[in-house]
């Protein structure tokens, strides 16, 4: 009972440690997967495909998979493509990754480089700038 509660506390912090776990390993194999080329498709034979991250829900049976094409070029088509194979990718999952259930996969564009790149962006604005400028003593 005590064991039930204390998973319940922790409910809403962030990922557990077995959620990450197993995002890693899943992003290790698919990654190793994409790599090989085992995917049958013209566009994800066209491009590279990066996987910075795999996020796993908490009961373990969905991982949402981040891919971003190198390039950034065809990402749509490339998400497109996943989906289509998603499957098949998991099969292959099954086969490289012990679990006692292989999660279903949903893929997303990985949007954090783009988010880095608008902060970026806004650290460079005048307005910044000159906020960030050491005040003078001369008042």
């Amino acid at each position: 009972m005590q064991q039930g509660r204390s998973a319940r506390r922790g409910h809403g912090t962030g990922p557990s440690q077995r959620q990450l776990r197993v995002g890693e390993m899943l992003r290790h194999a698919l990654a190793e997967i994409l790599q090989r080329g085992d995917v049958a498709d013209p566009m994800l034979e066209a491009v590279a495909v990066t996987v910075p991250e795999v996020r796993v829900s908490p009961d373990l049976k969905h991982a949402t998979v981040y891919v971003m094409p190198l390039g950034g070029r065809h990402v749509g088509e490339v998400v497109a493509a996943l989906d289509r194979h998603a499957r098949y990718l998991r099969g292959q999952l099954a086969r490289k990754v012990t679990l006692k259930f292989m999660p279903d996969l949903r893929f997303e564009i990985d949007r954090t480089f783009d988010a880095a790149d608008h902060v970026d962006r806004l650290l460079r604005t005048p307005e910044v700038v000159r906020d960030l400028r050491p005040q003078e003593n001369g008042d």
